[in-house]
């Protein structure tokens, strides 16, 4: 009889150790399941519905009719037929591939040069050089596209006198900066190439301050050149920094708007109609909202493929993320 209450004993209380750890794994998965939902919830409302709405409204006439009349009909694939017989979209789309090359590509090494400048600096300069990079990226894009377009105004615009006085291309002081395309582009290309270099900057120059400096001592001791152990020391380490940049880059610079349309307005010509810009007037001058959705909907995918091309590419050769 006692072996009997005995087991009977055991047996309970092993019951309920494996309840409680039951109950105690359950409640592992739940907790964190529960920590995530808020940032689930957000992600579907701001990311996840408007991608839907984006692509439905691809798939339709809407319109500004349809902005206060919520009627509208489905048409299938005809916007994305019409864009694709749309000159103007290639257009747009090649000069802002070629022009976000050249903003990624220039942003990145000034701002490779400037994290290295940092580098070398004393404390007290270091503060003073992180304040102003702070200040200047912190600027919004519409406050610093509306002081570039003063300073570049003909006229009385501050650049066009500073180089007359220089004396260095002669009397320009009543040259329009935005009616020829190449200026143009100079003048946005500084805008943006001003707001993200600070960005870079500081995030590489927090990261090479972890690179622990023995790498570089020895390779010094082995007889390379400070040049030389920073293309091939330096750099591969800041691979994974680089990289983040360089996507993070391709989709701003990509989707650059305000500072072509504060300045030039796509114009002249609509030579500098960006892809950012040439949607804007579609759906918001045109009121071809469809059509502005269908143009969103491609240029999201470009982005969305060519992303990940780059990271299978470099997983592919070994390096990390």
């Amino acid at each position: 009889m006692r072996l009997l209450k005995v087991s009977k004993n055991y047996s309970s209380k092993s019951a309920s150790k494996s309840a409680s750890k039951s109950a105690s794994k359950s409640a592992s998965k739940i907790v964190p399941a529960l920590m995530l939902l808020p940032a689930c919830i957000l992600l579907i409302v701001l990311v996840i519905l408007p991608l839907l709405m984006l692509v439905v409204a691809s798939l339709s006439n809407f319109n500004a009719r349809s902005l206060f009349t919520g009627e509208f009909e489905f048409v299938g694939i005809q916007q994305y037929l019409a864009l694709f017989a749309d000159k103007g979209f290639y257009y747009s789309l090649g000069i802002t591939i070629a022009f976000a090359a050249f903003l990624v590509i220039t942003s990145v090494l000034i701002g490779m040069w400037v994290a290295q400048t940092m580098f070398k600096q004393s404390a007290v300069v270091r503060v003073i050089m992180s304040i102003v990079l702070v200040a200047a990226w912190a600027m919004p894009n519409v406050a610093a596209a509306l002081v570039f377009k003063w300073m570049f105004q003909p006229g009385y615009g501050v650049v066009g006198w500073l180089l007359t006085q220089l004396k260095i291309f002669g009397n320009i002081r009543n040259l329009s900066w935005t009616s020829n395309t190449n200026l143009a582009f100079c003048c946005i290309g500084l805008i943006i190439v001003w707001q993200a270099v600070p960005y870079i900057a500081i995030t590489l120059y927090a990261a090479q301050k972890q690179i622990a400096p023995e790498y570089a001592e020895a390779a010094a001791v082995d007889g390379a050149s400070k040049t030389r152990i920073y293309w091939q020391i330096t750099v591969p380490i800041l691979a994974p920094q680089l990289t983040a940049i360089t996507i993070l880059s391709c989709i701003w610079d990509f989707n650059v708007f305000n500072q072509i349309w504060l300045l030039t307005q796509g114009g002249p010509r609509e030579s500098t109609a960006t892809v950012g810009v040439f949607t804007y007037k579609k759906a918001f001058i045109n009121f071809s909202i469809g059509q502005g959705s269908a143009i969103s909907v491609v240029t999201t995918l470009i982005l969305f493929f060519a992303t990940v091309y780059y990271i299978r590419r470099l997983l592919k050769n070994g390096d990390e993320l």
